[in-house]
């Protein structure tokens, strides 16, 4: 017994629409909170929907940004701290 719709293009298409759009959330999420667990998911994201071709191509290309731009705050976050930004104990 089949429960779903048979996967079309439609579906397809639309899938990697949420993608992009998710990525580009994700990488502007990021920024401003958990941008270790968050960038490295808006990369993923974005380059799976370009390379699915994704019709929003330039809100992928945009969490694409984001998600680098998460990876290059924490760097410099933790470059002027000496360690990471934050802590698991809260100390």
């Amino acid at each position: 017994m089949r429960l779903t719709a048979p996967a079309s293009h439609a579906t397809g298409r639309r899938d990697t629409e949420g993608m992009a759009v998710a990525s580009f959330v994700l990488g502007l999420v990021g920024l401003l909170v958990l941008n270790v667990l968050l960038g490295p998911i808006a990369i993923v994201l974005a380059l799976v929907a370009l390379r699915r071709g994704t019709p929003r191509r330039f809100r992928a290309l945009l969490g694409l940004g984001l998600g680098i731009a998460d990876l290059a705050v924490l760097g410099v976050l933790a470059s002027v701290h000496g360690s990471a930004p934050w802590s698991v104990w809260g100390g």
